[in-house]
């Protein structure tokens, strides 16, 4: 009976043990290509080994990347860019095209494991395309099934900002425009499939956004005195990440699925930024990447708050730092690489590396914020005929923006498109800012802290 009893339990853990397979707590990295300057697909994958990853995420179906993932052990995550969505929604034939054209080919050579229909549909798309979300992620399940591709988890990738109250935790909300059109048959579909919630979590930016309020350390996983304990749930926490994640676990449990598993789709840190923004540094990524794995990795697992000692499998952003990324300069520096391939600094994201064996980091220079003027000018070496247009796109906006460098007025001279279009982005930037702008313009825009007024012109600036 014991000899029984022992092989019962054995065969047990073992059905446990192969059944919990896909949610180790194996860290991956997502793979994003905004970058003219991105190593080969092969040279990228043999990278992605060196870090530790174990999984990888790709935000389409690229089949030069799928195939230099041919015959390795890494796991990966495709997705259906957001564009697809509207007619994969309403055409099960579309949605079958879909997989025979970029699953089939590849699979079970490469380990697709998982398949992201959108990249936070809600944050970055027109809100027509939000209700097509849970049709496609439908149709799109139901061709791998006529293939009987069960192993691969259909999910959707949300931001934080599908939240319409995170604080406290147990306070979690979804947004009332999308909570019972949209995320409730989501989470009730990802419930039936035992699929998971794929959430996109930045400590960063509302430390960023409220460091006056918020900790740095709190954020960075390094505080060991600062607890927050939730006064309704009385739940106490130690970090910001635990936090933003279980406002997410009670939002789902208020429209009736406390039980969805999460899966960390992204969280990182920025190593570098504009002037303006602050905490981006090589020391507070380095921390935060660093901190954030080995509660991921954590053996046996730690969870959150809400969900304690259970996995949070994951995927780090980013791979590399990508130059043509749109937005604030953060945005371009996520990276754990640069795009030639050497490390923005050491990481291990199999967990292993004690912090001890690391070389020092760079002291950071940016963590209060910056107070001063900071212009915006055009870049070095961009395309003349990209800046022209970039030049007239921000004269037709505005109030009187470009009249200083109109032909006899005081900023007209010198005569140049470079100068002109300095002029018009730093006149731009001046006046949106406040509602959103950035000093971009498709990377042909830089901020600067040096004022490039220059006689009788004065350029605007923004102040800080």
């Amino acid at each position: 009976m014991l000899k029984m009893g022992l092989l019962s339990l054995f065969f047990h853990f073992l059905f446990l043990s192969i059944s919990s397979g896909e949610i180790s707590s194996q860290v991956g990295i997502n793979y994003g290509q905004l970058g003219d300057n991105l190593p080969s697909p092969e040279k990228s994958v043999k990278l992605i080994q060196s870090i530790g990853a174990k999984r990888v995420k790709i935000y389409d179906a690229n089949p030069d990347i799928l195939n230099a993932l041919r015959g390795t052990d890494l796991q990966v995550s495709i997705m259906v860019p957001n564009q697809h969505l509207t007619n994969i929604s309403t055409n099960q034939k579309l949605a079958d095209s879909w997989i025979q054209s970029n699953v089939l080919p590849f699979y079970p050579k490469v380990k697709i494991r998982y398949l992201l229909v959108g990249n936070e549909v809600i944050s970055s798309s027109p809100k027509e395309i939000w209700y097509s979300i849970v049709p496609a992620m439908r149709k799109i399940k139901n061709a791998l099934n006529t293939h009987r591709l069960n192993k691969i988890k259909v999910g959707t990738s949300m931001a934080m900002d599908v939240l319409e109250s995170s604080f406290p935790p147990s306070n979690g909300t979804f947004r009332s425009d999308i909570a019972y059109p949209i995320v409730k048959p989501m989470l009730q579909f990802l419930s039936r499939t035992k699929s998971f919630y794929f959430l996109d979590v930045y400590p960063y930016f509302p430390w960023s956004t409220d460091s006056n309020n918020i900790n740095l350390d709190y954020a960075l996983f390094e505080s060991r005195t600062i607890k927050y304990t939730d006064p309704v749930s009385n739940l106490t926490y130690s970090n910001l990440f635990d936090q933003m994640v279980d406002s997410v676990i009670f939002a789902m449990e208020k429209l009736g699925y406390p039980d969805v598993r999460i899966w960390i789709a992204e969280t990182g840190w920025p190593n570098a930024g504009d002037i303006d923004q602050i905490g981006a540094n090589i020391y507070n990524a380095a921390t935060y990447n660093r901190n954030v794995i080995k509660k991921l990795t954590a053996k046996p697992p730690v969870g959150t708050p809400a969900r304690p000692r259970r996995v949070l499998p994951s995927f780090i952003f980013a791979l590399y730092n990508e130059n043509q990324k749109p937005g604030p300069g953060t945005e371009r520096h996520f990276g754990l690489l640069y795009p030639n391939g050497s490390n923005v600094y050491a990481i291990d994201l199999s967990g292993k590396t004690p912090d001890s064996a690391y070389e020092p980091l760079p002291k950071p220079t940016n963590n209060e914020p910056y107070k001063g003027k900071i212009w915006c000018v055009a870049a070095r070496g961009v395309n003349a005929s990209e800046l022209g247009s970039a030049l007239s796109y921000a004269c037709s906006q505005g109030n009187k923006t470009c009249d200083p460098i109109q032909p006899g007025k005081e900023c007209f001279k010198p005569d140049s498109l470079v100068w002109h279009a300095s002029y018009a982005f730093s006149s731009y930037w001046s006046q949106f800012k406040k509602t959103g702008a950035t000093c971009y313009f498709n990377g042909l825009a830089t901020p600067t802290a040096k004022d490039p007024s220059f006689g009788r012109c004065k350029f605007p600036s923004v102040t800080l």
